[in-house]
């Protein structure tokens, strides 16, 4: 979980303004504020002066300035500052900033109204307690011959004030601000004896942590008062009764008493009012095996028994009667009537599908709902090589242009008809002007590559950048070697290293290698390969559940595993040459999954999930070095 998905931007501003002493004492910010350039959040010129200065109390002092200045002219961008020094590689450089975001994700750091500045005008009244009676008697004269003079000071000094107050501590005063700033305050300072619940604190308002037993999650408010699948565990989403059952707990068949925040249970909380929540809906299997589980109410389901009861009666009284019962007095017609009905009502069970398998011949591929338009427009069937409009998947797959779209792509043994039926999908007007059936020349380049980044399956903040050889996209920083600036810049095409790779694959071994004899080569002399390797498993990882460092979402870890790994810091070594061998690469890579099955032992899912990952790169590994079984 990112604390900056639920820190408001005067939080995190606040939590800037306390912090600026401690983050200016850090040891050799260079790549500190290396980042903040990166990110264009520091003019050049400043970077320059930083850059070029030796003495560290100097460095000290410009930092503070620097940090000073970002907070007070740049504080629109308070929210971008913190996630670019929250990167984990700028977190293995200074731990400081590693303890910071610690304190944001365990609620530790705590903040409270900071105390107003001391003015000049309360100062001055300490010291004329201490002026003797004479000197009191001049200053009265003095102030009777000035009265009007000093009224107008104090008056403009009053208007000062309350702007100041208004504007709070760490935000910039303009001449006339009169609006109210919202009041940090991520909980009410305590008496002593009372309780704190932590549900009412502005860091939870979004997400609440929550246990079921022996099982940790986070709740997400926004889904549970929607109804849908609102308890995170290690980046996978659950209901509260596969959250309630994840635990081990499915006999006690009651979530609001058994999941618990802080010791009080959801029931007490939504009754309270400090949680809403609809009527849950159960999982109910579906009959056909093809199907995936489809969800409905409670009333739903009573209703369906009924009906079902209801329907058994019907079909015995009709068998009974001789009617349509019999096989023989059902007419082709109506048999293919009732094949299509049912067909349709299985496609609605689906109705919250976005991305549907399909075929058509021998060729596969992925149909995405958002990018479908009709059969010639909208590509959104992705094949291995390239995204298709269904008639050019159907053209790819058997070579002519006078097929139906509609019955030759089938999902899952049924024609794709189905799917338009049952209005699962949607088919646009003729006349539809949109950007998949109207796309100009930018609109057509972004349809032919992915939406998301290859490799951490995310849009982000950053801007994707597209491989003209194949529909990949990637973010500048996943793909293996980063992406540089100036490459974007070039008017030349940019190629991703899966396309490098697999364009010059049958140049690389002709000879097979034992595996020792591959471990021990320099790597600086297959790098590609290792790079191609390593993006080649991350985009296996479909869910992430390898990416990042496990130390920060699992408590117990580093007391169980000695030495954590991760995928993104096998990349971050790898893109900075940190490794000699491929022998020492591969160990890293292990190392992921040895790890995976140490701490998992009692888990056999994310087991089998490492395992099969672990499974993939030794078969790739070996048929990239071409090493003899």
């Amino acid at each position: 979980m990112d604390p900056l998905d639920f820190l408001e931007p005067e939080e995190l501003l606040s939590f800037l303004h306390v912090q600026k002493t401690e983050l200016s004492c850090m040891e050799n910010p260079h790549t500190f504020i290396t980042q903040l350039r990166d990110h264009d959040l520091i003019p050049e010129d400043r970077y320059k002066d930083m850059s070029r200065m030796k003495s560290k109390e100097r460095l000290r002092k410009a930092l503070y300035d620097l940090l000073d200045w970002l907070e007070r002219e740049r504080s629109e961008h308070i929210t971008l500052f913190w996630s670019s020094v929250f990167r984990e590689t700028i977190m293995n450089h200074y731990p400081v900033l590693r303890m910071l975001r610690n304190s944001l994700m365990d609620g530790s750091f705590h903040f409270t109204q900071l105390p107003k500045r001391v003015d000049k005008e309360d100062t001055s009244r300490g010291k004329r307690k201490e002026l003797s009676e004479d000197e009191e008697e001049e200053e009265e004269e003095e102030k009777k011959t000035n009265s009007v003079k000093k009224k107008r000071k104090q008056r403009r000094r009053r208007v000062c004030d309350e702007e100041k107050e208004q504007a709070g501590p760490s935000s910039p005063v303009t001449p006339g601000q009169r609006t109210r700033s919202r009041k940090i305050s991520f909980s009410s300072p305590l008496k002593k004896g009372e309780k704190g619940d932590i549900w009412t604190w502005a860091i939870y308002r979004f997400q609440l942590p929550v246990t079921c037993g022996h099982q940790n999650g986070f709740l997400n408010r926004r889904r549970l008062a929607e109804g849908e699948k609102c308890i995170v565990v290690d980046k996978q989403w659950f209901t509260p009764n596969e959250f309630e059952r994840l635990a081990g707990k499915e006999s006690f068949k009651n979530w609001k008493s058994s999941i618990r925040c802080a010791g009080t249970t959801l029931g007490k909380l939504i009754q309270e009012g400090h949680l809403k929540s609809v009527r849950y809906k159960k999982a109910k299997k579906s009959l056909f095996s093809s199907v995936p589980l489809i969800t409905v109410s409670d009333t739903e389901e009573d209703d369906g028994e009924i009906e079902n009861e209801e329907n058994d009666q019907d079909s015995g009284d009709r068998a009974s009667s001789g009617g349509r019962g019999s096989s023989s007095d059902v007419t082709d017609e109506e048999e293919e009537t009732e094949e299509q009905t049912k067909r349709q009502s299985e496609a609605r069970h689906d109705s919250g599908r976005k991305v549907f398998r399909v075929t058509c011949g021998a060729l596969t591929g992925t149909l995405h709902k958002h990018r479908f338009a009709s059969g010639t427009c909208g590509k959104s069937i992705r094949t291995e090589t390239s995204w298709m409009t269904p008639m050019e998947f159907v053209k790819e797959a058997s070579g002519r242009t006078d097929r139906s779209w509609r019955k030759d792509i089938e999902w899952e043994g049924q024609p794709l008809g189905v799917l338009t039926e049952a209005n699962m999908l949607m088919i646009h007007q003729l006349l539809c002007d949109c950007p998949l059936c109207r796309p100009d020349s930018e609109d057509m380049d972004e349809q032919k590559n992915d939406d998301v980044c290859c490799i951490c399956k995310s849009e982000g903040e950053e801007a994707l950048v597209m491989c003209d050889c194949c529909p990949r996209s990637f973010h500048k920083k996943c793909h293996l070697p980063h992406v540089e600036a100036a490459i974007l810049g070039d008017s030349t095409l940019w190629v991703c290293t899966f396309c490098v790779f697999g364009s010059n694959r049958g140049c690389y071994y002709r000879d097979e290698l034992t595996g020792e004899a591959a471990l021990s080569r320099q790597i600086s002399q297959h790098m590609l390969e290792c790079q191609y390797l390593l993006l080649h498993l991350c985009s296996a990882d479909e869910e992430q559940t390898f990416a990042d460092d496990p130390t920060l979402y699992l408590s117990d870890y580093s007391s169980v595993i000695e030495t954590p790994m991760w995928l993104g810091s096998v990349a971050d070594k790898l893109q900075k040459h940190l490794y000699q061998t491929v022998g020492e690469f591969v160990s890293d890579v292990q190392l992921v999954f040895t790890n995976c099955a140490s701490y998992n032992r009692g888990n056999a899912k994310f087991v089998d999930m490492g395992n099969r990952l672990k499974k993939l790169f030794d078969r790739e590994f070996k048929n990239v070095f071409n090493i003899c079984a």
